[in-house]
């Protein structure tokens, strides 16, 4: 394997993540990486509907309310996210700061501002990663109209 390291967004990921096109975009899933109060790995599945590159070193992130997830990046400040894509599996690393309730929310979230503490992509020589989570929503229309909405309040 064949490591690079960055501390911005490359521009696939940045493309991926710039809350434009989802319709081509919704069956990408990526994973988001948090640690417990015990010290495991807390691991949860996010979409591009709940994550928003402002530029190619900040992110923010819409979280539902009282998960484990959220409780631990609230505690921590940390989390990385895990994906597959364009061949490549990246690590982000991401530094989180809670962003202040939108009382007239149309899907209340508890939202973070991230900033890119590091990008890592593993690239194999021998091997291309052809895929990584990938999701069917049963009601599309229905989830990209609420991830829309939700990335328009991400920007505010």
């Amino acid at each position: 394997m064949k490591y690079m390291e960055t501390a911005e967004l490359p521009d696939e990921l940045y493309e991926l993540l710039d809350g434009r096109e989802l319709i081509t975009k919704q069956h990408e899933a990526m994973m988001l990486m948090t640690v417990t109060e015990e010290g495991w790995p807390h691991t949860a599945m996010i979409s591009v509907g709940e994550i928003v590159a402002l530029d190619r070193g900040q992110v923010r992130l819409a979280m539902w309310n009282g998960t484990a997830t959220t409780r631990n990046m609230i505690r921590t400040g940390k989390a990385t996210l895990v994906l597959v894509y364009s061949g490549k599996a990246y690590y982000v690393k991401l530094v989180l700061r809670l962003l202040p309730v939108l009382p007239a929310a149309k899907h209340p979230r508890e939202r973070f501002e991230a900033d890119i503490l590091s990008v890592r992509a593993d690239v194999a020589a021998y091997a291309d990663i052809r895929s990584g989570i990938q999701v069917d929503f049963k009601e599309p229309e229905a989830v990209l109209t609420r991830w829309y909405e939700t990335l328009a309040e991400l920007r505010l």
